[in-house]
């Protein structure tokens, strides 16, 4: 067993934005603890790819091709769940867009109401989808995890992240507490991760500029990995975090102590 099991009975995991980054690495952890992973992303190619290089024999992990801000998508995945892995025990909301103009942030006075819609649509509105897709399965187990990824700019101002992000990211810790108190009795837990500034694809977008000034500012001297964050996010679904619920855990080196 590995050294680092904490996850018990063979959960079933869905990850959203799981072809790279933050979410494939949560999708790995997950699955080296003992998970069934359902990585799921926009990019065919791509997860499909991802998900043979987790598991070549395909038993034990289930790629899909979804734009989670359409419930219909998201419906016609979860019937591919419910045939390979019978439900969803943990739901990761990690998909996200932080768009910019030139390399750098959006203003608001820049950005037209088409892109304001699209990034509340992928941040926010699809975290909302699969909570009401996957709950059903959570009551009846009367168990569930659900960590959505919210980020340093939803707490604090951000010279890097556009407003329509900081926005959506803010919503996502409303959300999650809301939906926190709502669930609790059924056994199920509701709670935000916020990293700060990791080595991500989505982070270098804003070039090594913006990365080398935001540097300065962390009290530990370093940008972080994602194995940071799917460090907190497979604490956050283990048994060990039950009385943990409608909490925002910042993960980013000490940038902002809230």
């Amino acid at each position: 067993m590995n050294k680092h099991q904490i996850i018990s009975d063979a959960r079933t995991v869905l990850v959203t934005g799981a072809r790279r980054g933050i979410g494939y690495t949560i999708a790995e952890r997950l699955f080296h603890q003992g998970c069934n992973v359902v990585l799921v992303d926009v990019d065919a190619e791509d997860v499909e790819r991802a998900a043979a290089k987790l598991d070549p024999s395909g038993v034990r992990v289930l790629p899909a091709t979804a734009d989670v801000s359409r419930s219909a998508e998201i419906s016609s995945v979860l019937k591919r769940v419910e045939d390979k892995f019978g439900g969803i025990d943990i739901l990761v909301n990690n998909a996200g867009i932080s768009p910019k103009h030139d390399g750098k942030k959006a203003f608001v006075l820049d950005m037209d109401e088409t892109e304001w819609r699209h990034v509340l649509d992928i941040n926010l509105t699809s975290a909302f989808l699969c909570v009401q897709a996957c709950l059903p399965w959570m009551k009846k187990r009367n168990w569930g995890r659900i960590i959505n990824m919210s980020s340093q700019a939803g707490r604090t101002v951000s010279t890097i992240a556009g407003a329509h992000y900081a926005a959506s990211k803010a919503g996502m810790i409303a959300f999650s507490r809301t939906l926190a108190a709502e669930i609790g009795a059924d056994g199920i837990t509701s709670n935000c991760v916020a990293p700060g500034r990791i080595v991500t694809p989505m982070a270098e977008e804003a070039g090594a500029d913006a990365n080398a000034a935001y540097l300065q500012r962390i009290p530990v001297h370093r940008l972080g990995n994602p194995e940071d964050i799917a460090g907190v996010v497979a604490f956050l679904a283990s048994d060990d975090a039950s009385f943990i619920t409608g909490a925002t855990i910042d993960v980013n080196g000490g940038a902002f102590m809230g």
